[in-house]
């Protein structure tokens, strides 16, 4: 016997989408998979709001600019900081571990090998943005506000600017200024040091 339903009504009848459902994972259970080696320890992957996200290729001018201002602050800041490049940071009540390209970091005896540092350890955190403009904008920038993260410098090399995020909120920072090659910036936990936005951008 053949299909009894008419051809018309069929074709109106509503479809139904497959239900897609997503694994969300925690900060420890992530790491336990880098234990137990499901992660590889070449792959370039960081935990972002319970999701495991492929990090972009680190590409010659992006590593520079990084390796420019990690030495600058070093040299500006001494036994002040520990410098932080391109390590995990725990925000564990974001269900996320990201991989900033530098952190300044409250000094600690042991260099945080007793545990990967957290907001109240941060001072100051920086995102070099090349290709990954959009994605530090809108998706880890919010992130670190929701973390309570104080100030973060996002350094756009496309445009040669440096913004600076303060006074973060569970919507996003507050405090948004933008800085071009010839200014001047000055972190907000060290008033004593004065950048300029070139030697940032690189």
């Amino acid at each position: 016997m053949g299909d009894t339903v008419p051809r018309e009504d069929r074709e109106m009848a509503p479809r139904t989408e497959p239900i897609i459902r997503r694994r969300r994972f925690t900060v420890e259970e992530y790491r336990r998979m880098g234990t137990a080696r499901i992660l590889d320890e070449a792959e370039r992957v960081e935990l972002i709001n319970g999701e495991m996200v492929q990090m972009a290729p680190i590409r010659p001018d992006h590593a520079s600019v990084v390796a420019r201002i990690a030495k600058l602050l070093e040299s500006a800041l001494r036994e002040q900081v520990i410098v932080w490049s391109q390590n995990p940071v725990s925000l564990r009540h974001e269900a996320s571990e990201p991989r900033p390209d530098l952190v300044l970091l409250r000094p600690k005896p042991d260099f945080y090998r007793s545990g990967h540092p957290e907001p109240p350890d941060i001072l100051l955190l920086l995102e070099v943005m090349d290709t990954s403009a959009a994605y530090d904008r809108q998706v880890k920038l919010p992130l670190y506000a929701r973390a309570g993260i104080a100030e973060v410098w996002l350094v756009d090399v496309n445009v040669n600017t440096v913004e600076v995020h303060r006074d973060p909120t569970p919507t996003g920072y507050r405090d948004r200024r933008m800085f071009a090659r010839d200014d001047i910036v000055v972190p907000l936990a060290f008033p004593e040091v004065t950048l300029h936005g070139r030697d940032l951008t690189g």
